[in-house]
Order: C-alpha cells, then structure tokens, then sequence
C-alpha cells in the first residue's frame, strides 16, 4: 500500500483540491470493501451450513462465474487484466528510475530515457529469478528504504509549517484534472490480486477482514498525512514526483534511496507478470514450453517490453492515471463487485445488494473518465 507511488499523490491533490483528501478516504473504504468480497467469493456453504474454500485465485473466482458461457473466459480476462497492472508497474519503476537519476546527476549529459536504459541494464538479473524467496528479501529491502524516504520528506516538510496555508486547496477544480487524478489514487491502493494467495496463506484465515480493515485503515492515515503536509509545503508547485521539490542538499540522497527502492521494487510485479503468462502458455503437454530456456525467453521478452514502453510514455503521473484507471479500476471496484453478485446472489441482503451495484456503477464510470482524461493528457504531450 505504502509504495513508490505514493509520490505522486501530492501532484493528484494540487489537481483535485479538497476533494482529493476525500478520495483517498474513500478509495480506502472501497478498496477495503472489495478485497472482502473478492475473499467471499472463495468460499461456498457444506451440507452443514459452513464454509468452505472451494476456490484458490482470482482465476478460479472468475471461471466460476464465466462456467455457463465460456468455461475459461473468466479466467483469460483476469489474468490478461492482471498482466497488463503488473507489466505497467514495472513500466512506471523504469519511467522514475530514470527521472530520479536525471534529477540526482543533473551535471551528467545525459537525457532521462538514457538513464532508464542505464536502469534496465541494472536489473537484468531478474530474467534469472525462479522463485518468490529471492524476491521476498528484495522486498524487505525495499520496505526499509521506503520508510526512510517517507520520513525524511515528511520531516522536512514539517520544518516549512509555518509557510503552509489552506489557501492553496482550491474550491473549484477543472473536471478532467480530476478524474485523471482519481486514477493515481485508485493504483496506490490496488492489492486485490494478490489477496486470495495472502488469504490462503495466513495461519488464521479468519483475522482476515480484521487485518484487511487495519491495513487500510493506516494506509490511509499516511497517505493523507503525507499528501497533505507535501502539498501544502509546495502547493501549486508541487510537481508529478514530489522528491523533485525538495532542496538540492536533500534532492539527491533521497532520489538516490528512491532508485534503491524502484530497483528492489521491481522484482516482484516482473516476476508475478512472468510467471502469470509462463503457466499459461505451458499448460498441458506442451514439453517444448516448459524448458528453462523458453522461461528465460519469457522473462526477458517482458524486461524489454517494460523497456520499450518506458522510452515512448516517459511521463510518470499520467501514465500511473491511465493505469489506476484501466487495470487498476477493474481489479479493484469493477470485477469483485461483479464477481460478488454472480456468485452470491442469493445469499446477499438487499444493503449488500445496492453496495454491489453501486461500487460496479462508480467503478465504471470512475474508470470511464480517468481513461479518457489520461489518453488526452498524453496526446496533448506527444501533440
């Protein structure tokens, strides 16, 4: 919840004023909401009344509603929607790692895409890795970093309390600036598909909705915490990376920890992505997919495509708009909701019923509105 992006969601309140700070609460109910009714979706009643997981993955979840028309349709559309979110992510940590080294050597001749490239070259070693235990240690890595970084921009920002004022949110706000800002907002808190393998692995699987609840709960907190004192140092200054802000003598020691962690970072969505399409490909007799060599072609197809993407949408928060509001909007609010009815129709009260419906209807225009706006936003850079 607490990753790289959340830099930009300063840049999201100086386009979206006031009710930025309302989105962030509320995506975090949303978020929260979905991720349990995605988790419900898992489970069906025995004979004796009790419940029992039936299901094991998002996969699974959407096959079973899609039984009918199509038995694996469900399961395509999930794991298409999953591999684009995945492979964006990925996209985005080259798209800042680049931006951080441009802005921590700005005497060094050398453009932002080239920095990228010089980014790609550093994590080449992930085409070698096979299993999550490789990727977990990175991740710790980069969980310390993160805190690091958050704790430096925030405390600096808290030195500058005496220049802030409310006066720089603004009451009116233009109505595209706004939805393409729901998107950044949305991406910061999508982790629906990685619930129903947290789920299936926690030693009590009944503190889930606890745990889901106090989770979002406090990333919500810092999230707003740090969006607010971020904006309201900088306000109508505040650029798409928010480490761009800060002071030269702080610029480049916390660029450099945030390239640290874009790098640490970047295993994780690159490995879920390759291994995603790998058991897709190389299921059933196919011997001659299920070589290492061909896993090794599969990796490094996905690092270049991440890549070339990089070099032809270099611009951090419209392309994390786009995301949040494709891939990010359809995992999140759009498919649980759906997902949710289908298979529990029955069983829901009329409350659970309108929430269902309701959470579909704003995710699909939320969704709607956040595309269009942020294609615009990138014609009018490439324009």
């Amino acid at each position: 919840f607490q990753g790289i992006f959340v830099l930009g969601l300063p840049y999201a309140l100086l386009h979206s004023g006031y009710s930025g700070l309302f989105l962030i609460i509320l995506a975090a109910a949303l978020c929260c909401y979905t991720g349990k009714i995605l988790i419900a979706c898992l489970y069906e009643e025995n004979e004796d009344g009790q419940l029992i997981r039936v299901r094991h993955t998002y996969e699974d979840i959407a096959n079973a509603c899609c039984k009918k028309l199509a038995p694996k349709l469900g399961g395509i559309v999930v794991n298409v929607t999953q591999v684009t979110e995945l492979i964006m992510t990925c996209v985005l940590y080259l798209v800042v790692s680049g931006n951080l080294l441009s802005h921590s050597f700005p005497y060094v001749p050398v453009t932002e895409k080239t920095w990228s490239v010089i980014a790609f070259v550093m994590l080449l070693p992930c085409v070698f890795i096979k299993t999550l235990k490789i990727v977990s240690k990175l991740s710790q890595l980069c969980s310390l970093v993160h805190f690091i970084i958050i704790l430096v921009v925030t405390t600096y920002c808290l030195t500058q309390i005496h220049q802030w004022s409310w006066a720089k949110f603004r009451l009116s706000i233009e109505f595209e600036d706004f939805l393409a800002s729901v998107g950044v907002i949305i991406f910061g808190y999508t982790s629906q598909i990685f619930l129903p393998t947290l789920e299936g692995n926690m030693k009590n699987p009944g503190e889930f909705r606890c745990m889901l609840n106090w989770t979002h709960f406090f990333a919500c907190v810092l999230k707003t915490t740090f969006a607010l004192t971020a904006f309201l140092t900088w306000g109508e200054e505040t650029k798409e990376v928010i480490t761009d802000n800060l002071p030269s003598f702080l610029q480049t020691l916390v660029n450099l920890c945030l390239l640290t962690k874009a790098l640490l970072s970047y295993p994780l969505p690159f490995f879920a992505a390759t291994e995603i399409v790998y058991a897709s490909i190389s299921r059933g007799n196919h011997s001659n997919y299920r070589s290492p060599l061909f896993a090794l072609g599969v990796r490094g197809s996905f690092l270049l495509l991440a890549l070339l993407m990089a070099m032809f949408i270099p611009h951090f928060a419209l392309l994390m708009g786009l995301t949040g509001s494709v891939t990010g909007a359809a995992m999140t609010f759009l498919l649980p909701s759906l997902f949710h009815i289908k298979l529990k129709w029955k069983k829901l009260s009329f409350f659970e019923k309108c929430a269902d419906t309701s959470v579909f209807i704003l995710g699909f225009l939320c969704s709607l509105g956040g595309i269009v706006c942020s294609i615009k936003g990138l014609l009018e850079v490439f324009g």
